[in-house]
């Protein structure tokens, strides 16, 4: 019994003076220990500033009852029933009660308000008891953050989100994902807090307490006014077609900065939303607009010119066992090759394409790399798909893989690969990436400013660049986009049909499905904005052909930017008495818009630019045209108010 009492008294000496500090140190780190403090996310901003995502910021307040002395609780105990009364609404003495029992229960950890917002929060904090803080009242708030888009749907997969789990892993979507984690996130910071029971942990007074950095903002290149534009525009013909999804992306010529996009897919119950960037993501099968790169790499590679005849027989034709077919019953006959593209004729681009590259296919590939055709585009938004422009020894190669290819079959692309060389046709040939960011602030200060990226500096000659764009003109005047045309305001680009999903032979036979599309740039002469359009699956019951669904989209797109929005910026109005530039488009704008009624200059736009933007003042006025081109002469004089009705007369040379 001795030894035992000794073993006892050894092994209490042992714990308190030999092992005391291990296990002091183990029962603080099971009751105190550090959490982290979540920093305040980044702002993502339109261009102008406006407000695309922002982090909220919500708040609990809380109460450790047992922290404040007894003299200075029951000298404020009423004063904060009082409080939370008026602002909650039920009784003083349901406050005072609820309090009080938390009191006697010990209770450290006593909700009073959830998820209130900052102003309410400064409220709070000036109650009766709160007002003393932490060590003197006993308040404890939490701050919790709600990531919110002011637009509401409009754009929303694109702004995008970031969320990470309980296993630290990060679903990442659109800007908002793709820049968290270098500017948006910022950096966490350390508190302590101490553990009170039941899971539950109360912050502490910590002298050593890391705050957190908030994360910087990101200015995009999204245009408010032009992306309201593409999204209702795009919704209203989805909604029309009954097409299955869409998508719609706006870009500007010079800078690859992307002024809109929209994603739109149908619901169960018919509705659409922003399911997918597929304007981004998904690669499929281009069909006809494809037509102008194959057509160009014949004339870049000086095999055919434009005047060259291309027989497409009587709307078939045989390729190697395969039926190729043109739209129109009877075909198109003899036509010249830049009529094979202004009426789309599969026939005229197969057999362009096959009769010239066929026993060379590298030779045509190698073109389409050297435009990087078959390379992503790099853009800095997460899940670029992937484009296939198949070559001999593919899976998917074979003899009818060339004749297929210039037609836009036995490839894929993605919606804004192939904008981005549409945008090139426009840009003089310099192919530049897409670019969703400007720059990234800390509060007003530029952190890091993002510039225009090139990726191919010229991908022609400037004789097939000026052919191709006469050839995308008269598309819209008198080819397959004639639907579209316009007297007072001018367009180019190429219509596309594409039939999808057709390996399944009862989708071939019973219920064919297409995808429509139209990809070009406006004003035609001086583009400002290229633009495509892709609806997947419009009803065959309504119409499916790409210059019936996607072509009207991208005209009231153009023609709603051009009447509503600045969209030029390099056009200055010549003053020939003095032979002085003396105005730019911009400042007449916001004049007009200021007084409503003014006649701008218009003197050394073209004709139908300036029909367009005369025709859509505030004040109706009544326009004669003299000639074509470029306007030599106004008959009222600039910045003079306009009458309803009054007649102005335009000579053009």
């Amino acid at each position: 019994m001795f030894v035992f009492a000794l073993a006892v008294v050894f092994k209490l000496c042992a714990i308190q003076f030999i092992q005391g500090d291990e296990y002091r140190a183990l029962a603080q780190k099971r009751t105190v220990k550090d959490f982290d403090i979540e920093p305040n996310r980044g702002n993502v901003y339109s261009s102008d500033g406006s407000l695309l995502a922002t982090s909220i910021p919500k708040y609990d307040i809380r109460i450790d009852a047992i922290q404040a002395k007894d003299a200075v609780f029951e000298e404020h105990i009423d004063g904060l029933a009082d409080s939370l009364s008026a602002y909650k609404g039920k009784s003083s003495s349901y406050y005072k009660d609820i309090i009080r029992k938390a009191r006697r229960n010990k209770n450290r950890y006593f909700l009073l308000a959830r998820n209130i917002s900052y102003s309410d929060y400064i409220r709070m904090r000036n109650f009766p008891l709160l007002n003393k803080g932490a060590i003197g009242g006993g308040l404890i708030v939490e701050q919790t953050t709600r990531r919110e888009h002011p637009m509401g749907e409009i754009a929303e997969r694109t702004i995008g989100y970031e969320r990470i789990d309980e296993n630290n892993y990060a679903t990442r979507v659109g800007i908002d994902g793709a820049f968290g984690v270098q500017y948006l996130r910022g950096k966490k910071g350390k508190r302590l807090k101490q553990k009170i029971g039941n899971g539950q942990w109360k912050p502490i007074a910590d002298f050593d307490q890391v705050e957190p950095q908030d994360g910087l903002d990101v200015y995009t290149t999204i245009d408010v006014n032009i992306q309201d534009i593409a999204h209702h525009s795009l919704k209203s013909q989805l909604d029309k077609y009954q097409a299955e999804h869409g998508c719609v992306v706006v870009m500007d010529v010079k800078t690859g900065e992307i002024k809109a996009i929209s994603n739109l897919a149908k619901t169960s119950s018919g509705a659409y939303y922003e399911r997918l960037n597929y304007a981004v993501g998904e690669s499929h099968e281009p069909g006809s607009t494809f037509k102008t790169m194959a057509l160009m790499a014949a004339l870049e590679d000086k095999v055919i010119d434009t005047s060259t005849i291309v027989d497409t027989k009587n709307g078939i034709k045989y390729f190697y066992g395969r039926t190729i077919s043109d739209s129109r019953t009877g075909g198109f006959g003899k036509i010249s090759a830049a009529q094979a593209l202004e009426l789309s004729s599969n026939i005229g681009l197969a057999t362009i394409v096959d009769d010239h590259y066929s026993k060379n296919p590298e030779k045509f590939l190698d073109r389409l790399s050297k435009w990087k055709l078959n390379q992503p585009l790099g853009v800095s938004i997460i899940g670029e798909g992937t484009p296939d422009i198949p070559r001999p020894g593919a899976p998917n190669w074979s003899r009818n893989a060339l004749p297929s290819m210039a037609y836009g079959y036995n490839l894929t692309m993605t919606p804004l690969q192939t904008l981005a060389f549409y945008n090139a046709i426009a840009n003089n040939g310099e192919l530049i990436k897409p670019r969703f960011i400007r720059s990234v602030k800390s509060f007003d200060k530029e952190v890091e400013v993002f510039e225009k990226e090139i990726l191919v500096k010229k991908i022609c000659s400037d004789k097939t660049l000026a052919e191709i764009r006469d050839i995308l003109k008269n598309v819209v005047i008198r080819g397959t986009g004639k639907g579209m045309y316009s007297e007072t305001f001018s367009m180019a680009g190429k219509t596309g049909t594409a039939r999808t999903k057709y390996a399944n032979f009862d989708v071939w036979i019973k219920d064919k499905k297409y995808i429509s599309s139209f990809a070009g740039y406006f004003p035609a002469d001086n583009p400002k904005y290229s633009c495509i359009v892709v609806i997947h699956e419009p009803s065959t019951k309504v119409g499916y052909y790409g210059a019936d669904v996607s072509g009207p989209v991208f005209k009231r797109i153009a023609q709603k930017i051009y009447t509503d929005t600045p969209i030029i910026d390099d056009v200055k109005t010549l003053d020939f008495e003095n032979n002085l530039v003396n105005e730019d488009y911009e400042q007449f704008f916001e004049n007009s818009r200021k007084y409503k009624q003014l006649m701008p200059g218009v003197i050394g736009m073209p004709a139908m630019d300036a029909i367009a933007l005369l025709e859509n003042l505030e004040v109706n006025v009544k326009v004669t045209l003299k000639g074509t081109g470029t306007i030599t002469s106004q008959s009222v004089a600039r910045h003079q108010k306009l009458k309803p009705n009054q007649t102005i007369v335009l000579e053009a040379l």
